[in-house]
């Protein structure tokens, strides 16, 4: 089936030009696609790989060198001045989100190396992208190995492949295109620098225009073919445009006035470091090649500011993507000869503060729980103060769940504590102990000259220990005791704080309320810490405290993901002052509803009581978890260590 025409896409001119950009000069790092989900992010990028200009590359050469400048280290060469060539189309090479690592960076034929004595490497999804487009969908879904392998790549230009002591590298240069869905959470901020351009798309609510992408959509299902060639002509004719700006951009000159626009608007926006003024540059001068001029003017600065910088103006990962039209007419303007000196950065210049540190948003905003029942005077919801580093709470063993950074498992990547047999679990190959394993049988098996003789059951693995991620359950106390504003924003603050460890400990999140006559659960769990963000910062308070009905929610919560994602271990979170209020019998069911969660779950209750005269029931509510108790102003990584230095002079004196 031919893929779907890139001029037959109706709208998201922004993402179009965006991947013109990147196909014009493929230096400016690629695109990150950012939209809900039914947008035609894959089918827009797909599309992109036919419009690309083919490329030279050596004949048998499976790492597609240029046959004008090989690479010397290449694994099929060194190839010689003149080697036969051939033309083939640009590449656009899938990565998916579950690859193997060795999938993605090639790997190396143990067996051959041991027996032969050769290297025998066999090329990866890095290699096969060279000179041409690696495109991952749903790359915020991507594992963190697989992260540091393509992080590694774009910076260097080279794939690595190191394996006991044997070591192959080849060029791997390509445009990175990632699409994603927000909703879903988001990248690491190492891996979203590497996104040159970003665009945000949306789908229209223009009726007509909804119509009209039903109409070629049904067309293109039923005559694949047919609806292609209507458009053929006018991707052919969009394809030698993309050729002809590609002959035209060395010729582009980048002036002063040009690079000094370009500064005023980085440092306006407050972004870190200088790759955001490359990009830009970069974008600006590919713009102007591709509007045929010869000279950046400020249309393309502006075009270039507009797709390059709204990923790099974030202050934290709550902040949402975007930059402002005005701030961006503003520092355009104070770069002009005329103007101000870059002193002036112009009103509304630096980022805006993250939501937490906002106005609390309005009653009118706020959902009411849906077990909300007799709210007994609710309260508006209170913002959340500045977030702090947080202790880091660990599930107790060692799992096998998703690669992350906070409790101990046994993984892909980290340090080697065994080996095991092949078909268990494979991993990285252990060479002594594939060697130890088959040294007994050389006799038997009648070697003869220098390699071994090696069986696939000698085979031995690594057994690797690292950190995984976990699913961290918040069961957050909405109940009227909480309502004094600078409690209530002293508990968000200290959850807020916990949602940004999780989202850098690579956690999936879930958020179960309790209030007036009933627990519901707020956020299902997710790698979305945006979203977890989003629905703490709008949490109202009021009514009673069925703490038992918070927990028994939870306990349910638990047991379903458990089905849905078994090797995620879960971390309980309890954020409560421990009383329980709702009906004559509310604390005995509470400690029956904690009694059935113990010894199954880690737990932590997080203790919101304050004031001089305490009841310390949050303590008995974590005596019957068996969870550990924290006082919530002892969630800060800080006042841990505090604690254990006054500990140890305590000691000491």
């Amino acid at each position: 089936m031919k893929p779907y025409p890139f001029t037959a896409v109706v709208g998201m001119s922004d993402l179009r030009l965006a991947l013109v950009l990147s196909s014009i000069s493929p230096a400016v790092g690629g695109v990150l696609v950012r939209g809900e989900k039914g947008t035609a992010k894959s089918t827009m990028v797909r599309a992109l790989a036919g419009l690309l200009p083919g490329v030279d590359v050596v004949d048998a050469c499976r790492f597609s060198c240029d046959p004008v400048e090989p690479d010397p280290a290449c694994p099929d060469g060194p190839h010689a001045e003149g080697s036969a060539a051939h033309r083939r189309p640009a590449r656009l090479v899938e990565l998916p989100v579950g690859a193997a690592e060795d999938r993605v960076i090639g790997s190396l034929n143990l067996e051959r190396a041991l027996a032969d004595g050769v290297t025998d490497f066999q090329p990866g999804l890095l290699a096969a992208a060279h000179r041409g487009l690696l495109y991952v969908d749903e790359v915020n879904l991507l594992h963190d190995h697989l992260v540091d392998t393509l992080l590694d790549a774009a910076a260097m230009g080279r794939a690595t492949v190191e394996r006991e002591g044997v070591s192959v590298s080849h060029a791997a240069r390509f445009v990175l295109i990632g699409t994603m869905n927000p909703e879903e959470g988001e990248l690491r901020p190492q891996l979203l620098d590497r996104f040159g351009l970003t665009v945000e798309v949306a789908s229209s609510r223009d009726p007509e225009l909804r119509v009209e992408v039903v109409r070629r959509r049904l067309a293109y299902e039923a005559d694949p073919d047919g609806f292609a060639g209507q458009y053929a002509a006018a991707d052919a004719e969009l394809a030698a445009d993309i050729e002809a700006a590609q002959r035209l951009l060395p010729s582009v000159k980048l002036p002063d006035d040009a690079l000094r626009q370009i500064a005023e608007v980085c440092a306006s926006f407050e972004v870190d470091g200088m790759r955001a003024d490359i990009v830009t540059a970069r974008t600006a001068v590919a713009h102007a090649a591709w509007a045929g001029r010869t000279e950046v003017t400020t249309e393309d600065v502006r075009v270039a500011a507009r797709l390059a910088l709204p990923h790099r103006r974030r202050r934290n990962p709550f902040d949402a993507p975007g930059i402002s039209e005005e701030q961006l007419e503003q520092a355009l303007q104070d770069a002009e000869p005329e103007g101000p000196g870059p002193e002036d950065d112009g009103p509304g210049s630096g980022t805006p503060p993250p939501p937490s540190e906002g106005e609390a948003p309005s009653s009118e905003g706020a959902q009411e729980p849906s077990g909300g029942g007799q709210s007994g005077g609710d309260q508006k919801p209170v913002g959340a103060g500045e977030a702090f580093r947080a202790r880091r709470f660990e599930v107790k063993g060692t799992g096998e769940g998703a690669a992350g950074r906070r409790s101990r498992a046994i993984t892909d990547n980290g340090r080697t504590i065994g080996v095991q047999p092949a078909g268990t679990k494979d991993g990285h190959p252990h060479l002594l102990a594939t060697v130890r394993a088959a040294a007994p049988h050389q006799r038997s098996r009648g070697r003869s000259g220098a390699g071994l003789v090696v069986r696939p059951q000698d085979l031995r693995f690594a057994r690797r220990e690292g950190r995984e991620g976990n699913l961290v359950l918040f069961c957050v106390d909405a109940s009227g005791s909480m309502g004094a504003r600078q409690r209530m924003r002293e508990v968000k603050t200290a959850v807020l704080s916990l949602l940004l460890d999780a989202y850098q400990r690579r956690d999936k999140v879930g958020l179960v309320t309790f209030r007036a006559s009933g627990a519901e659960l707020a956020l299902p769990p997710t790698i979305s810490v945006d979203a977890a963000a989003s629905r703490l910062d709008g949490l109202a308070t009021g009514g009673r405290t069925p703490l038992a009905e918070g927990l028994l929610e939870a306990a349910r919560v638990l047991r379903i993901e458990a089905v849905r994602d078994p090797l995620r271990r879960p971390l309980l979170v309890v954020v409560t002052d421990g009383r329980a209020t709702s009906g004559a019998d509310a604390v005995q069911r509470a400690q029956q509803a904690a009694g059935l969660l113990a010894g199954n779950v880690t737990s932590v209750v997080m203790d919101c009581e304050s004031g001089k005269m305490r009841l310390g029931l949050a303590a008995d509510l974590a005596e019957h978890l068996g969870a550990e108790h924290v006082p919530v102003t002892e969630v800060a990584a800080d006042t841990l260590a505090g604690a254990v230095r006054t500990r140890i002079s305590g000691r000491a004196a």
